[in-house]
């Protein structure tokens, strides 16, 4: 992989009932995320996309049959790039998450069998890492906004922070192979010993 376009599922029926969602295959997109989505395409249009990466959930795969309508690249599946797991939470309001979240450490799991944040950023780095190992040069990949603004924030070498900066829908997000290897590598570190940052990055 040459280059990795990285990009957030758009508006989904759970984002407009804010509401979370981790169980596969999950809601679908709002009228408002096709538009998002359709958008997302007209961005890319003249642009040579190799490879179309999705999560297992159906917010991510219905963004990117939209975003590559029209195109013959090849589709897969990486559950590695999946959502966070809720555990208890799941379904329930996104404040009510982020109150918990906020109040625990990284390596707090999810009550009711849900992951910690550490565990899903070693799971995004094999992500990431698995990405790097595909064929092809220009990869589009639609993942969760957890998962993104890690990857970003990694990119460069900045750990996570408890508060996270929020990722627009269907907004792209460019990484070279350097980029994305050096956040893999930065997210490994971080989930072996796990310390937020003192303050979310600002974009």
């Amino acid at each position: 992989m040459r280059a990795l376009l990285l990009v957030r599922h758009a508006h989904a029926r759970t984002n407009a009932e804010d509401a979370i969602s981790s169980t596969p295959p999950g809601a679908g997109l709002t009228s408002r995320g096709v538009e998002e989505a359709a958008a997302l395409r007209e961005e890319l249009a003249g642009r040579v996309i190799d490879l179309g990466v999705a999560t297992r959930l159906s917010r991510t795969q219905e963004t990117l049959d939209l975003a590559l309508e029209g195109r013959d690249a090849p589709r897969i599946v990486a559950p590695l790039l999946d959502e966070i797991g809720f555990g208890a939470f799941e379904g329930g309001p996104l404040e009510r998450y982020r109150t918990w979240a906020w109040s625990h450490p990284p390596e707090a799991p999810c009550p009711g069998g849900g992951e910690s944040r550490a565990e899903a950023a070693s799971r995004y780095a094999a992500g990431l890492e698995e990405l790097l190992g595909r064929p092809e040069d220009v990869v589009l990949a639609v993942s969760h906004s957890l998962a993104v603004r890690y990857a970003l924030d990694a990119s460069d070498g900045s750990f996570p922070a408890a508060r996270v900066t929020p990722v627009a829908h269907a907004s792209l997000h460019e990484l070279t192979a350097d980029a994305v290897a050096r956040a893999a590598e930065t997210l490994r570190a971080w989930a072996g010993a796990p310390r937020f940052a003192d303050a979310p990055r600002r974009d």
